[in-house]
């Protein structure tokens, strides 16, 4: 019986599985934002397109006194939303990882639960709780600590900032506990039998292996963040404006697409730089493992 020799694959037949696997970002992503950035070149005046290039749109966002402020601003808050979705998450995570079997694993997917739901039903769910007559307001007059409801939770930067930091726990608690999840449980054996203390040990074991995690949830949930219209457009009202609501307000009301592409480019960059840097002190502390 004759034996059937296979010939070795060769790189040229690797090309259309390879121009296949990048056909779908290439078209989805890529020629996207090629557009965005041309669009930002062009221009509108009184509803008219023209496509001659010019800066004018990156002009008009450096001098202009509005949206820069409104740039630092809205870095600001994400910042800050990270900053406590980390703080939240993090116990949790840590509880997670502490557990043993498949009952950490259940949890974890009970806790990934709510990402199933609709994202404006969420919204609603907590702006029915911050809201003058919601539920949290309606416990304070009941406990006698408030005489009115207060609107310090509403249509304001702090209902957004509280909103953000609520609907994006889950985006922040699991890159922690993978983090946590890899660290060998021979390391905290080691650190206990040297008679160092569970505050000991977490600190100078847990706490540095974790780190990657940590500034990962951090990244993830800032450019979360920072690209999310919808809940300043729900909760922020007048006084909570952010970036991007001008960016969609330049779309959906001005019909300024060449503006709107051109502030969508500035807040690209700002996403791009905040994973570079996500990434470089991401690699920087896995070195310490």
């Amino acid at each position: 019986m004759s034996r059937r020799r296979f010939k070795p694959a060769t790189a040229s037949s690797h090309w259309p599985a390879t121009g296949a696997v990048f056909a779908f970002p290439i078209a989805f992503i890529l020629l996207p934002l090629a557009a965005f950035l041309a669009y930002s070149f062009f221009w509108t005046e009184q509803g008219v397109m023209s496509y001659a290039l010019t800066l004018r749109n990156y002009a008009r966002f450096f001098t202009d006194p509005v949206f820069l402020p409104v740039l630092r601003q809205t870095c600001v808050l994400c910042l800050e939303v990270a900053f406590l979705t980390v703080l939240a998450g993090y116990p949790v995570a840590y509880f997670l990882a502490s557990l043993r079997g498949r009952i950490r694993y259940i949890l974890l997917m009970l806790m990934l639960v709510p990402l199933l739901m609709s994202y404006v039903i969420k919204i609603y769910a907590i702006r029915s709780i911050l809201g003058g007559h919601g539920a949290l307001n309606r416990a304070l007059l009941w406990l006698g600590l408030i005489d009115e409801p207060l609107t310090v939770f509403v249509f304001n930067l702090n209902a957004v900032l509280l909103t953000l930091t609520v609907l994006l726990i889950p985006f922040a608690v699991l890159p922690i506990f993978l983090s946590l999840e890899r660290i060998p449980r021979s390391l905290m054996d080691a650190s206990a039998d040297l008679g160092a203390s569970a505050t000991q040990t977490f600190m100078r074991v847990i706490l540095p292996l974790s780190l990657p995690g940590t500034i990962t949830a951090l990244t993830f949930v800032f450019v979360l963040a920072i690209g999310d219209f919808l809940t300043p457009q729900m909760v922020g009202g007048q006084s909570g404006f952010t970036f991007g609501r001008i960016i969609y307000s330049q779309f959906g009301t001005a019909f300024n697409w060449p503006f709107g592409a051109a502030l969508s480019v500035i807040l690209a960059v700002v996403v791009i730089a905040a994973i570079a840097l996500g990434t470089i002190f991401g690699r920087d502390r896995s070195a310490l493992k």
